[in-house]
């Protein structure tokens, strides 16, 4: 950055001048760079660089799986974060948001939007907020159980493991398995509370849930705005601590893992390049993902990503298959399995008692919620005249009692 002297000395530009630089090569390069210093700042984060750390240090005997596994033995990791997406949570039932078929953005046309996305655009809320409570109704916690990758997260917080866990998610699982306020940063934000986005008065996750279940709109009794869980949509900041604490955890970290996440959503995915250069990163997803990007990308969000299969990799591991099967896989390996599997047996069984369901009863309500939902979708036409043919079922039996 240029002294206030150096400023002084400076001779104002032309137009003409000002014209030629915005088209000279270099021009693009420094808009790139003045947009990664802005997140950078934003995030109070810089990636390191050699002079900052040991970058010979190479912590894995074998750059594989089982390299991480003898290191976690040999008591190297102390310091886990965890960065999570909606892939650990497809298993409790909650749908990602991109799959083809399966994923949310796939399965929105029944509440007639211009576009997938508006859905969570704040402006688009304000001008319609009935389609988003009708999906928050499906989405509700309180449906959904913790899966097994939750609860391999929680079993690292119980063992002192955990420094943080970094969540995309919503849906609060990480909460209901039992993961610490002070250990979880929901970057994308919770439905566990909820503000008025006019007057910013809060109001708590069960008149939220009675409003949302009601199939009534929430507005604030004390204004008449209308009450938002507090999720971030597109148009919205991130919430405080992910600007936060970013800077104290990723210098600490000795083991970063990433579950479940496309990391294409930024400024999260960039987080993974924001340890040190001695930090293990283990993926554990479907797909290789946050690869080295191009030139272009690397300059937006300053950092490189995962450097997978490439020459001169001593860190970077992935595991390819389902979240819940690598967390199993792991604990297994690391003498904790068992301790894993009962965990989310006692955990489901106590969930089932306090919320006054059997398995049996949550499989006739699916089932009867899936019925009611296929006769719906049926033409306005045919359910009229099923509603006369009942109607005039209902009259004959009258007269049948009556004789």
């Amino acid at each position: 950055m240029a002294s206030k002297d150096d400023k002084n000395d400076e001779k104002p530009k032309t137009g003409s001048d000002e014209k030629q630089e915005e088209h000279s090569p270099d021009h693009s390069d420094s808009l790139m760079d003045k947009i990664a210093h802005f997140f950078s700042d934003k995030l109070h984060l810089t990636s390191q660089t050699s002079d900052e750390e040991d970058s010979g240090r190479q912590v894995l005997n074998h750059v594989t799986i089982q390299g991480v596994i003898d290191a976690w033995k040999r008591g190297l990791f102390k310091n886990i974060v965890t960065m999570v997406g909606a892939g650990i949570s497809t298993s409790a039932g909650i749908p990602d948001f991109r799959s083809p078929t399966s994923g949310l953005y796939s399965n929105l046309q029944k509440y007639n939007l211009p576009y997938p996305e508006a859905i969570f655009e704040i402006d688009y809320f304000r001008e319609n907020p009935q389609p988003f409570f009708k999906l928050a109704k499906e989405l509700y916690p309180g449906t959904f159980k913790p899966t097994p990758s939750h609860y391999f997260v929680k079993i690292l917080q119980d063992k002192g493991l955990l420094l943080r866990h970094y969540s995309q998610n919503i849906d609060t699982l990480e909460r209901i398995a039992g993961i610490d306020d002070e250990k979880l940063v929901e970057a994308h934000g919770t439905f566990y509370t909820n503000h008025c986005i006019d007057c910013q008065k809060e109001y708590a996750m069960e008149w939220m849930k009675d409003e949302i279940f009601k199939d009534s709109v929430p507005t604030c009794p004390e204004c008449n705005g209308l009450v938002k869980p507090d999720i971030v949509f597109f148009g919205e900041n991130l919430p405080e601590r992910f600007y936060v604490l970013p800077h104290r955890d990723f210098k600490q970290c000795d083991l970063l893992i990433i579950m479940g996440t496309s990391l294409t959503v930024q400024p999260f995915a960039s987080l993974v390049d924001f340890v040190s250069d001695n930090c293990v990163r283990l993926l554990i997803n479907r797909d290789k993902v946050g690869k080295t990007t191009s030139g272009f990308l690397r300059g937006v969000f300053f950092g490189e990503g995962l450097c997978f299969d490439l020459p001169g990799n001593r860190r970077d591991v992935a595991y390819e298959g389902d979240c819940d099967d690598g967390c199993l896989f792991l604990a297994d390996q690391l003498g904790f399995g068992d301790a894993l599997r009962e965990m989310v047996k006692t955990e489901h069984e106590r969930i089932d008692k306090e919320s006054g369901k059997t398995n049996s009863d949550q499989k006739e309500s699916k089932e009867e919620e899936s019925s009611k939902d296929s006769l719906d979708d049926r033409p306005e036409e045919e359910q009229s005249k099923e509603k006369l043919l009942k109607e005039s079922d209902g009259k004959d039996s009258d007269v049948k009692s009556s004789i």
